[in-house]
C-alpha cells in the first residue's frame, strides 16, 4: 500500500461509498467467502503446527534410541543376550541399555496380534532396548561387535522406518502452507470477481461521477475501500470460529497421529492474528486492480 492509501482507506467517505451498494449480492459473496477462506486457513495453519511437531518429535525420540533383536535357540538365547549386554556396557555413546521384559514384548505385539498371544509357544526373539548419549554411537563399529559375540544378535537404530516417516510429516507440513497460499489466492479471486460485478452493475452512476468531475483514483478507493474492509470483517468472523472450532477438538491422551495433536500450542495461536489482517491485504490488492481495469473498460 501507498503512503496515502491506508488513510484514505480507513477514512470515511458518504459522497465516495454511495457508488458501492452496501449490502446485496456482491456484499455477501466477500464477506463469506473471506470468512470461509479464513476458517479453512485456521485448520491449514493448525495442521501445518501439528505435523511440525509431529516429525520434531519423531526425529528426536527415534533418534535417540536403537534396538537389537536377537533370534537364538532357546538353550543359547540367555548367553547371548548377555554377551549383547556386556557389549553395549562397554560402547562410547550408548547411555543405558536393557532388555525388555515378556510383558512388555507382548504389549508391543498386542496391537497386531491381540491380547491373546501365546508367547511361550511361538519363537519370539529376545529386545534390547538402547538409549543414546547425546554424541551418538558407531553403528557399524556395534554391528561389528555384535557379530562377534552374538552371531544372532541383529541392530536396528530405526534410521530405515525413522526417514519416511519424519518426510512423510515435513510433506504434509508443506502441503499445509501450500493450503493457505492457495486460500490466499482464491480469497483475493473471489474478491476481485466481487468487484468486478460491483463494477459492473454500477456502469451508470460510474459514468455520471466522471461528467461532474470525478476522478478514476477516487471512485476505486470507494470500491478498495469498502471490498477491504468487507474482507477484513469476514476474516476476522473466520477466523474467530475456526479458533473456537479448533479448541473445542477433544484433547487425546497420546500425541502420536496426525490427527490427535492437531491445534495450536503457546505462542503459536499468536499466528491467527496474522489471518485478518492478510485477508484484507489481498482484497486490498485485488479489488484495485480490478478496479482500475474496469474503470478503463468503462472509459
Amino acid at each position: 500500500m501507498s503512503r496515502h492509501s491506508v488513510p484514505a482507506l480507513l477514512r470515511a467517505n458518504s459522497q465516495a461509498d454511495r457508488v458501492v451498494p452496501p449490502s446485496g449480492f456482491t456484499a455477501r459473496l466477500t464477506v463469506f467467502s473471506a470468512g470461509a477462506m479464513a476458517f479453512l486457513a485456521v485448520f491449514a495453519m493448525a495442521l501445518s503446527f501439528a505435523t511440525g511437531r509431529l516429525a520434531d518429535r519423531w526425529s528426536q525420540e527415534l533418534a535417540r534410541t536403537a534396538t537389537v533383536r536377537i533370534s537364538a535357540p532357546e538353550g543359547q538365547l540367555a548367553a547371548q543376550t548377555a554377551a549383547v549386554l556386556a557389549v553395549l556396557e562397554t560402547t562410547p555413546g550408548v547411555a543405558a541399555a536393557r532388555a525388555l521384559d515378556e510383558a512388555e514384548e507382548r504389549a508391543l505385539l498386542e496391537p497386531w496380534f491381540g491380547p491373546d498371544l501365546p508367547l511361550d509357544a511361538l519363537p519370539i526373539p529376545q529386545l534390547v532396548e538402547i538409549i543414546e548419549s547425546a554424541e551418538g554411537f558407531d553403528a557399524e563399529g556395534l554391528r561389528l561387535r555384535l557379530q562377534a559375540e552374538a552371531p544372532g544378535a541383529v541392530l536396528d537404530d530405526h534410521t530405515r522406518w525413522r526417514e519416511p516417516l519424519v518426510g512423510a510429516a515435513e510433506r504434509i507440513r508443506m502441503l499445509g502452507l501450500l493450503a493457505i497460499t492457495l486460500i490466499a489466492a482464491t480469497t483475493a479471486a473471489m474478491v476481485s470477481l466481487a468487484a468486478n460485478s460491483a463494477l459492473a452493475a454500477n456502469g451508470q452512476v460510474i459514468r455520471v461521477l466522471r461528467l461532474v468531475g470525478a476522478r478514476d483514483s477516487y471512485i476505486a478507493r470507494a470500491f478498495v475501500r469498502r471490498f477491504t474492509l468487507r474482507a477484513l470483517a469476514g476474516a476476522t468472523a473466520g477466523t474467530l470460529l475456526g479458533a473456537i472450532a479448533i479448541a473445542l477438538i477433544p484433547k487425546a491422551q497420546t500425541a502420536d497421529g496426525f490427527l490427535t495433536g492437531l491445534g495450536f500450542q503457546g505462542a503459536e495461536w499468536l499466528w491467527l492474528l496474522i489471518l485478518p489482517p492478510a485477508a484484507a491485504t489481498a482484497a486490498f490488492f485485488a479489488t484495485r486492480l480490478a478496479a482500475f481495469r474496469s474503470l478503463r473498460k468503462l472509459s
